[in-house]
This record gives structure tokens, sequence and C-alpha cells, in this order.
């Protein structure tokens, strides 16, 4: 069977969308990126994580130290990021904004740093006494003055908005509806480097520096940065990486960590690595203005060390590893009992306060990763997302503004709406945008309630056989003790319930002092989990070092868990969700690899013939073809799984099957154990 015949054997013709991906967006076609490549660490790991869990988040957390070498060559010059910390520390003095600009997982990155970050420590702040020295020289409402946005704004940390991530326009726009001018400080962070929202609102910040003379440049340069994760001459080819790339008016700061633990999933290492060095550059840029008016003593209760330089911070990432190491087995534990929850048809609810943006942020980002459900909105009769996040709040609003730490932020549709129609030319890309545009309102928080409520207690209150998940940072553990605390009230509700309990505790307690909390608790010794993370005395100012940790272990955790649960083969992440052009291209390599490889084995060539392999215009046609079978069906089904399977059954006995038979194949096998059958050499570890 020749490549050439097999969409005739599939009876399928490339329809128009397909033939437009293929040979007119290009420019979104990205399987040569480093971070989509499949990281030799965890060639395997679907199938280790199915006998030894332990091992598994070992495999994946090794991959980590890919991030540990980085920073340890980044500290040996420094010229990049004290530039970086000298202009936040001068836009706090100056009365500038500051403004971080991400996409998906970087946009939650800039969320996390304004609402989990910033906010909080400011807030802190101005409760103690050296506030007094400082509201002469720092606004009153310092805590603004950062602004955290992403592309689609508040609305897309639940759930992705179609079509606005290949847009510079969105960009654009959001960098102007933002208020952001000449002399603020712009982050633009992108994981691959190439997403052109991030990269529209670098450019056009750039804009607002006029003709660039010298003087412009060095000015722009002090004022503009773009951070990313691929090396340079693999986005270069792509011409709106270029114009950022070969600009020496934007400072470009490069963070090439190599292939994530799952291909593709830049959730993990490249956003783990820019959340620890964004998180730095603030703490940097806030000592050195608070060490000008401040003892060493004031310093020290504000939660800085004794010595503060940029190298330490970086080196010491390192040390969130190796506390980490520690609790392996703990993880282990709670990664099974979610596994388990998932696999009984039950349903998962994480709580949080000071931990919520980043718990939030995980269980968010499973949903377009592993084709889940996305979070519920209350319009919901039954529960579909398996997950669900809530927060101390008498109802919906009071848990936004616990949330993030301030009122909702919408696009404002009359303003975006005209710049959609009258400068986006791709029809595609216009509809898709216009779309989502009507799904980014300010209103769009009233269809959201992640509140510790009676209400939501009785609509999505726990079941038995459900998991409560709680995650308590430093002080919270001590609450815990307390009956009246939501914390206590959480874990009482659930234990109530005859529902399992997961505890995440990191702080400053040695193994005792856990155990006398814990001891308080009304837990179950046989079946309830908890993971005390002990953080040592390690001066932690803005919580950074600590909400990193946090995400590195829900990261790995949360793999674990959708590996467990089948939606990861191998290392590659073989449910995502083809909803943007960047997806499409991904879940179209993804076919193509999985095919080839199988048919490439001698154990096929052997039971079929040898057979030449697919192409990439091949497997976006048969890609495109099960996005519309999809479309009409219920559930969570993996468009990517169906064509790998579809493709290799007609290759495997030389007739083709329909999608609902494969659909069949798909509930009752499964991608995993198809391709572990007719393709052994997956569950092997990665030679050479």
């Amino acid at each position: 069977m020749g490549s050439k015949d097999i969409l005739s054997l599939l009876k399928i013709t490339p329809s128009p969308q397909s033939e437009d991906y293929v040979h007119n967006k290009k420019p979104f076609q990205l399987h040569t990126l480093l971070t989509e490549q499949r990281h030799p660490k965890t060639w395997n790991l679907s199938f280790v994580l199915k006998n030894d869990v332990e091992k598994g988040l070992r495999q994946i957390l090794s991959v980590d130290e890919d991030i540990v070498e980085q920073f340890h060559r980044m500290a040996e010059d420094l010229t990049l990021l004290d530039q970086a910390a000298h202009a936040v520390s001068q836009a706090i003095k100056e009365k500038k904004k500051i403004f971080l600009y991400g996409c998906g997982a970087t946009g939650r990155l800039a969320k996390q740093m304004e609402s989990a970050i910033w906010r909080p420590f400011w807030k802190r702040i101005k409760r103690n006494r050296a506030w007094q020295k400082l509201k002469t020289f720092i606004p009153d409402n310092i805590e603004d003055y950062l602004i955290g946005e992403m592309t689609g704004g508040d609305r897309a940390l639940i759930s992705s908005l179609e079509g606005f991530e290949d847009l510079q326009l969105v960009g654009k726009l959001q960098l102007q509806e933002r208020g952001i001018k000449r002399g603020d400080v712009v982050f633009c962070i992108t994981e691959g480097g190439e997403t052109s929202s991030v990269i529209g609102a670098v450019l056009a910040a750039l804009e607002q520096y006029g003709n660039l003379s010298e003087e412009n440049v060095v000015e722009a340069r002090q004022h503009l940065y773009f951070i990313y994760n691929n090396p340079n001459d693999i986005i270069k080819p792509y011409e709106r990486s270029r114009a950022v790339l070969e600009n020496s008016a934007i400072t470009k700061i490069n963070l090439t960590t190599g292939p994530q633990a799952i291909a593709g999933s830049t959730r993990m290492q490249a956003a783990t690595s820019e959340t620890f060095l964004m998180g730095i550059i603030l703490e940097a840029g806030i000592y050195r203005v608070l060490r000008e008016f401040l003892s060493d003593e004031e310093l020290e209760e504000a939660g800085f060390p004794k010595k503060f330089c940029l190298e330490d911070r970086l080196r010491s990432f390192a040390n969130i590893l190796k506390v980490l190491e520690s609790s392996i087995g703990n993880i282990s534990d709670f990664t099974q009992l979610e596994s388990e929850t998932y696999r009984n048809n039950r349903f998962a609810t994480y709580f949080a306060k000071r931990a919520l943006i980043t718990v939030f942020i995980d269980c968010a980002e499973r949903s377009p990763t592993f084709h889940l459900y996305p979070l519920d909105t209350i319009q919901e009769i039954e529960r579909k997302c398996w997950i669900q996040v809530w927060t101390d709040g008498k109802d919906q609003m009071h848990a936004w503004q616990n949330f993030l730490g301030r009122d909702v932020r919408g696009l404002e549709e009359s303003f975006y709406k005209p710049n959609f129609q009258d400068h986006i030319d791709d029809d595609f890309l216009r509809q898709a945008a216009l779309k989502s545009l009507s799904q980014a309102g300010k209103n769009q928080e009233k269809l959201y309630d992640f509140s510790f409520s009676s209400e939501n207690i009785s609509k999505k209150g726990p079941q038995q056989g459900d998991l409560g998940v709680l995650v308590c940072l430093d002080e919270e553990i001590d609450e815990l003790a307390r009956t009246d605390s939501s914390f206590f009230r959480f874990v009482s509700l659930f234990k109530e319930k005859r529902a399992i309990m997961a505890l995440i505790l990191i702080g400053d307690k040695n193994p005792q002092e856990f155990r006398e909390i814990i001891d308080h608790l009304p837990l179950e010794k046989k079946g309830d989990v908890v993971i005390p993370v002990a953080m040592g005395k390690s001066a932690d100012p803005l919580n950074v070092i600590r909400q990193t940790l946090l995400k590195i272990l829900l990261n790995a955790h949360s793999t674990a868990v959708m590996a467990r649960m089948g939606r990861v083969v191998g290392n590659t992440m073989t449910n995502v969700n083809p909803s943007n052009l960047k997806l499409i291209g991904r879940a179209t390599y993804l076919i193509m690899s999985h095919v080839n490889d199988a048919v490439s084995q001698e154990e096929w060539a052997q039971k079929y013939g040898r057979i030449d392999t697919i192409t990439y215009d091949q497997a976006n046609a048969v890609l495109y073809d099960a996005m519309d079978f999809v479309s009409k069906q219920a559930g969570q089904t993996s468009e990517v799984e169906l064509s790998i399977l579809r493709i290799l059954e007609a290759l495997r006995n030389d007739v083709s099957l329909g999608w609902k038979e494969v659909l069949s194949i798909s509930e009752t096998v499964g991608l995993e154990e198809y391709l572990e059958k007719h393709n052994p050499a997956l569950r092997h570890d990665k030679k050479g």
C-alpha cells in the first residue's frame, strides 16, 4: 500500500479547510520547533506510569533539570536580567506601568504574576510599619501598576478563545485598551517565540517610540522585553519571529531548555522557567526600590534575604527540585488517588486561597492539553468537567475578587469588533475572532462560580467517592487547626459526604509540626493523602519559590494522571484539542508521526508488508475529516486518536472502517493499548 493511496482507501477528499491550511497556513505549522520534539528522558512515560507511578513522576521531574542547567548558564552573565530588574525599579519610582502579556500558558503566567505575586506583596507591605516610609515615594495604588494580560483577557484564563492567538492585531489592541504608553515597561512572553498575538503586542509597543533613531532604540531597549524558549535559528524562518529577533530596539531573553516532558506541552518546562525568571525579575526590581528607603531589618521584615542578588536567585531553582524529591512518594499516592477517582466516574474539587491562581491554572490547562470538558458554567445542570475549583467567597462575585484581587476585565466589543471587521483579511480568522469576541466580555464572569458557598455546595457539592484537594501555603496551614476556618470546613464537608481527601501543605514547618496539625483533622489513615512539603526558612518575599514549586508539583501530577487515563501515549499529547491553527498543526504532526513510526517498524513489515509513510498533507486531510465527525459527537473524543486508529486499521487490513467503527475501537481498546500492540518499540526507553 503506497502513501498515495491512503486517502482513496479512506474515501476522504481533502476539505477546502484542509487545503487552505496545508497551502496557506504554513506559518502555523510549527512541528520543527524544539519545544515540539519528544524528550528522550520521557519517551515511554505513559507505559512506565501504568506500572510504577513514582518512577514515572521522576521521569517527568527529571526534565526540569534542563531548567537548572539553563539558569546556571544565565547566572554567568546577568546583563539582561540586571537591565530588566532596573527597568522594573525605575517604573515603580517613576509611577510607570509594568505590562506583562502572554498567550495560553504564558498568558496565565502574566495573570499569576499580577494576582498571586505582585498584588499580595504590596497588600502585605501596606500592613507593615515600613509603609510609613514608603508611601511618600510609592503610589498608594501601587498594586494596580502591574497589569498581567493574556490573549483574550480574563475569560481566557478559563478556556482558550479560538482565533485570537493567531492574530498580531489582538495583542496590539489589548496593549492599547490597557493604556500602555511609551515609557511603560513591557514584558511579552511566549513559550515558542512565535505566538502571533504576543509578537503583535511587543511590536505595537515599539511603534510608540516613533522613528528608531539611535536615541530611541536605546530608550526602547530599556523598556521592551521579549522572553521565549526556542533557539533563534529555529524560529527565525518565521517572518513574525524575525521581526522581533532582528530588531535591536527590543531586548530578547532566550530561555531555551529543550523539549518538554510531554512533547509540545509548553505549560511545563517552558512556562515554569519563564514563571520563575519573571518572578525574580520583579523581586529584584522591588528590592532595589525598597533598599533606598528601608533598613536591613525592615527589608528582612518584608521577606528579603540579607544578601539579595540575581545570581543567587537563579541558582536557587535547583533547591526547588530537591525539596520536591523528598515528597515524591506522597505525590505518587495523590496521582493514583485522583486517577482512580476519574476511573470510578467521580469528580474532584480543588480548594485554595493564596495558592488559588496556581491551582486554577493547572486545572484549566488540562482541558486543551488532554481534550477534557472545560470548567463548568453555572448553566450546567450536571457536572461535566472532571474538576472544579473553589475559594473563599459568599457568592460568585466575591470569589472572583478573591481570585484576581480586582474586578474582572473583559474585551470591550465596541473597541475590538470594528478593528476585526476592517483589519483581518483572512475570512476564517476573522470569523473565529468575532465568535470568540462574543465570549470575551466582562459579562462572562456571571457564568462561573468558584465560591465555597452554600449555594455551590447544594448544587455541586461532594458525593461519596469524590475527591477533595486542599492546598495551603505557610500560615494557612495553621488555619487548618481552627474549626471555624474555611480550610477545616472544606475537609469536614468532604469527610461527612464520605469523599476522599488530598492535602498539599507547603510551608516552613518541621515534620512534628505537620503531624500535630494533620492529627487534628478528620482524616482516614487509609485512603486520604497528605503531602507535607517543608520549605525551610528560605527568604521568599513574593512567594515566587512557593508558587513555582506548587506549579511543578501540580504539572507533574496532572500530567501523570492524564497519562494513566490513556490521554498520553509515550510522551505525546495524543488527546490535544485542535482548537487553533497552532494546535491543528501539532495534531497533524502527531498523526503523521505515530502512523509513520508504526509502519516503519520491522515487525509491522513482517506482518503487513512494507508500506510507504504518509505525508503531512494526508494526515491533515484525515484530521479535518475527524474534526468534522467529532463536532457532531458528544463527549471528549480525540480527533488525533481517531485519525491514527483509522489510518492504521486501513493500512493493516487494506479496508476502510468508518468513523463510528473507529470510535468503537477507541472506546473499547484505546490508542495506547492499540499502539503498544502494533508498535511495541513505543514502550521501550529511547535509544541513543
